[in-house]
């Protein structure tokens, strides 16, 4: 029984353990796939075009989540450049490893994959907000100052042992609204505590643990508080999440969504 119970643990793992809302699958992107990526990457750049925005909070549905009540895996700041093109970036997790590192794309990578929807949500921030971004993501400097490469697919919200993409861009918001105030991770945390953030709490119970633990070296549990963990309690930074506060807390606009 114990066996039966680990092999659906490590099966559960591979849906969690995928770099940055991405399948781990290893194959090459199909004609199809990426005629329906380039698709959904036109469609994202018409309605951002049309939003006048500058800067938005952009996400994909990498992943199918919906066991965990999720819409959406992965999410980046998505910002428009001098030239006119739109650029996404965010945090990408080599799958089969413990770290992470930021990139620049353009909304063609962006979608390019093997994802669950061919969907994407964005929400335009107050013009404020776009401001205060837009001054970061436009320095090399400034947008990679709060990235941690040690890299877990559901790092604790108010750790800094591990950082995983959604967390990268939350915490990024922070410093670029707080720059004299924000200089550390724990800073960056502080402000979004303050300001009212909450994190996605996960129901995992202690195989599941043990499975994700054992088989994906981008999934940890240690840096959790022993008295949640033990309470299957995995409180993380989720897309869905992000959206609903950044709207509760007057930063950003309603979600927006396009599909194929």
């Amino acid at each position: 029984m114990m066996g039966r119970h680990l092999i659906w643990a490590a099966a559960l793992a591979t849906t969690l353990a995928a770099h940055a809302g991405r399948s781990c699958e290893q194959r090459p992107p199909t004609a199809q796939t990426i005629e329906s990526g380039m698709r959904l990457a036109a469609a994202a750049a018409q309605a951002l075009d049309a939003s006048g925005a500058r800067v938005v909070l952009l996400a994909r549905a990498g992943q199918d989540l919906s066991a965990y009540g999720l819409a959406y895996s992965h999410m980046g700041w998505a910002y428009r450049t001098a030239e006119g093109p739109w650029r996404v970036a965010h945090k990408l997790n080599h799958c089969g490893t413990a770290s992470g590192y930021l990139y620049r794309q353009g909304l063609g990578d962006f979608f390019l994959d093997y994802p669950w929807r061919y969907e994407a949500v964005w929400a335009v921030p107050t013009p404020e907000v776009q401001q205060r971004l837009l001054a970061v993501l436009q320095d090399r400097a400034g947008s990679t100052r709060l990235q941690h490469a040690p890299y877990s697919m559901v790092s604790y919200a108010w750790g800094q042992r591990y950082q995983q993409s959604n967390q990268w861009a939350l915490e990024t918001l922070a410093l670029a609204m707080e720059p004299a105030a924000v200089r550390t991770r724990e800073q960056a945390q502080a402000w979004l505590r303050l300001h009212g953030y909450e994190p996605t709490v996960l129901r995992l119970g202690p195989l599941t643990r043990l499975g994700a633990r054992l088989t994906a070296a981008n999934v940890a549990f240690d840096d959790h508080p022993p008295r949640q963990r033990f309470a299957d309690r995995i409180a993380t930074v989720s897309v869905d999440s992000a959206l609903d506060w950044l709207q509760r807390a007057q930063l950003a606009a309603a979600p927006q969504r396009v599909a194929l």
